[in-house]
């Protein structure tokens, strides 16, 4: 009978490689490819998701606005109308 170890937070880049493995059980790299190729990947796609929630909370708050363009891109800008309120939360934040 095998029995699993259960996966602890004592190795969280042990988890990410074991992660990408299971994604891509084929994979094979060099130490250098598995930071630059699996464990980057595994970054940017979970800063995507970040970004993407952020996002969402400060166009619902009024603070960006969000365009979709021509090629269907959608863009991301300062609300002027809510510039200096934005502003403001710097001012607070550093005095």
């Amino acid at each position: 009978m095998n029995h699993v170890q259960p996966i602890t937070n004592k190795s969280p880049i042990g988890l990410q490689i074991l992660a990408y493995l299971v994604e891509h059980p084929e994979a094979q790299d060099t130490v250098d490819g598995i930071v630059e190729w699996w464990l980057l990947e595994r970054q940017i796609t979970y800063q995507i998701i970040r970004v993407k929630e952020a996002l969402s909370e400060l166009v619902a708050k009024g603070w960006i606005l969000e365009n979709k363009a021509m090629d269907s891109q959608v863009h991301y800008r300062v609300n002027q109308n809510r510039y200096e309120e934005v502003r403001e939360l710097f001012k607070q934040k550093d005095g």
